[in-house]
């Protein structure tokens, strides 16, 4: 059951990320279905020195944005590299490439932000870094984790709009 007030000292999270990598890993906390939101996503993240808690991607039907609560680091956003701290606020508007975004925790103690989203499913990723993109539909499952439908590839996988439906 939901609930109005969430307090952040309260949350429990999950671990994010390849287990034993050296680039990425965070500790996540979901926010938004704790509130009863439907149309807005929240989530509690908390990066240790040095990580990422995900690849540098862009969305094309979602916006974001991140409010740094404790630490610093940088936000990479399109081609550019921006110092962020307790305090800094940061949008990352639906769109290509050039609004490609990742948090990159350049201090020695955890980075801790909240990343807000809007909700629209499906959805799809694109990975400048790799040349991936991820398309899914997340409903009737519960996140990205365990989407309905999720395929992650690039273009060069793709195949004819026609391809196989003769059979």
């Amino acid at each position: 059951m939901s609930k109005p007030v969430v307090h952040l000292d309260e949350t429990e999270g999950f671990p994010m990320g390849p287990e034993g990598s050296e680039r990425f890993g965070a500790t996540v906390a979901p926010l938004g279905k704790a509130l009863g939101l439907t149309g807005i996503g929240a989530q509690l993240t908390t990066v240790g020195p040095g990580k990422r808690a995900y690849p540098f991607h862009n969305h094309l039907g979602n916006d974001e944005l991140f409010v740094i609560l404790e630490g610093e680091g940088v936000y990479r956003f399109g081609d550019q590299e921006i110092p962020v701290r307790a305090g800094s606020v940061c949008g990352a508007p639906k769109g290509g490439p050039e609004t490609a975004h990742q948090l990159r925790n350049t201090g020695a103690t955890p980075l801790r932000y909240i990343a807000v989203s809007t909700m629209q499913d499906p959805d799809i990723c694109e990975y400048p870094d790799s040349g991936k993109f991820a398309a899914f539909a997340i409903a009737p499952g519960k996140g990205f984790q365990d989407a309905h439908l999720r395929f992650i590839g690039r273009l060069e996988d793709g195949r004819g709009y026609w391809e196989g439906e003769e059979a």
